[in-house]
């Protein structure tokens, strides 16, 4: 249920607000597009824009190769519902918080821990954290967690507040104390914090390096990711888009079920993402800060199978298994929706697809609530689209569905 309260941002004139990377879009007919796709592309997100239920929206699109647009609208702080202080215009090197998109990039890290040999995806993770076995969790392997079949969705009925979900000892002793909600490997629950604290942690213990670290040296030092890090850096909170609560107010007993899978309320959890607390913190599943440009040429790496500009961060078997289907369209109890994974990315589809219709060959994954970055082989394409704004369930979201949508429609396989 939705109550009827609406909180929305009030849009700027679209040509006060729009910023391009100098220099950087190529012109369309290198990527096989037309000056109408583009602009046909582009006219979406500003249709997302004006819906209000962004501060700010980026989006960065290649396709075979060539970046044809990369681009942001909007303000990244100052003009939220309840606005503060100065307003602030997003520009290409705004980063955002990427939420659960984050998920991919702790993914893309397993993956290559398990190709060096540091640990095998059929592990158990008791086998690394002897203290997680407690309580039926014994069995519980590394795939499981990554596939959203752990059994683990939630912490249950445990307490989160903003000290526990950013203080890593804490959350990891609430994981090891928690029992499984329902039979490890049975059944599919998007896991929305917990299986990455885990994975961190197995990372942590194999290697002997902190996540940042290995974030850094494995993935976007090789890159050149520049703006991609977990929290957004000490001292530099200001340059990040500033997330604002949007869109109608979830009631009972939506909002239960909100909170029984975030831990917390969705308001509260906007909140927490603003604060130091928050920038300050690692967590693999949910607080990595990116640009838009960043976010999508990681993904082009992915696509072209692990390499791009001579940096390797993925071997191509990997990522012919990372994307392999585990679930086909079945029933995600804590999503309510039917859904698509590989081993750590959602997948697309024909037709109920997060990147547009026909994308069975996409790979990529949502960020609460409208992050997205995906890849798409068949189309020769890679794409982010970040917004700051955090709508749950509100008729204006269709215009965000409507981006990738568009982007499939003009970008032919």
């Amino acid at each position: 249920m939705l109550a009827r309260l609406s909180l929305s941002v009030r849009p700027a004139p679209l040509h006060e607000v729009t910023r391009a990377r100098p220099g950087a879009e190529a012109p369309p007919a290198e990527a096989g597009l037309t000056r109408r796709d583009v602009d046909e592309i582009w006219a979406a997100v500003e249709g997302l824009y004006a819906s209000g239920l962004h501060p700010a929206v980026a989006l960065c699109l290649r396709r075979r190769g060539r970046v044809v647009l990369d681009r942001t609208i909007g303000h990244a702080r100052g003009n939220s519902p309840a606005p503060e202080g100065v307003k602030i215009v997003a520009t290409p090197d705004t980063p955002f918080c990427l939420f659960s998109a984050s998920k991919a990039v702790t993914a893309v890290l397993v993956h290559r821990a398990d190709e060096r040999g540091l640990l095998h995806l059929d592990d158990r993770v008791a086998e690394y954290l002897p203290a997680f076995g407690r309580h039926g969790k014994d069995a519980i392997t590394l795939r499981q967690l990554m596939t959203h079949r752990a059994g683990l969705p939630s912490l249950g009925d445990a307490k989160i507040d903003e000290r526990t979900l950013t203080d890593w000892s804490a959350i990891l002793g609430l994981l090891c104390d928690a029992r499984p909600l329902t039979r490890p490997g049975t059944r599919l629950a998007y896991h929305a914090l917990t299986g990455g604290f885990l994975l961190g942690e197995v990372l942590q213990t194999v290697t002997g390096k902190p996540l940042g670290e290995l974030l850094r040296e494995w993935v976007t030092a090789p890159l050149g990711l520049m703006s991609v890090r977990f929290g957004a850096g000490e001292g530099e909170g200001a340059l990040h888009a500033e997330n604002s609560f949007t869109g109608l107010m979830p009631l009972p007993p939506m909002a239960w079920m909100l909170e029984r899978s975030l831990g917390i309320p969705l308001r509260q959890a906007v909140e927490i993402s603003n604060r130091p607390s928050w920038l300050g913190a690692v967590v693999p599943s949910g607080n990595l800060f990116a640009t838009a440009d960043d976010a999508c040429r990681l993904f082009e790496a992915l696509r072209r199978e692990g390499e791009l500009d001579g940096a390797r961060v993925l071997e191509p078997r990997t990522i012919r298994r990372a994307v392999a289907e585990t679930s086909y369209l079945e029933l995600d109890q804590t999503l309510g929706l039917p859904m698509r994974y590989g081993t750590g990315f959602m997948l697309g589809a024909r037709r109920l697809s997060l990147y547009g219709a026909d994308t069975e060959r996409a790979f990529g994954h949502l960020g609460f609530t409208n992050v997205v970055a995906w890849a798409d082989p068949a189309r020769e394409l890679s794409a982010a689209l970040l917004t700051s704004g955090k709508p749950f369930v509100t008729p204006g979201q269709v215009r965000w569905l409507n981006v990738a949508r568009t982007i499939a429609r003009v970008t032919s396989k």
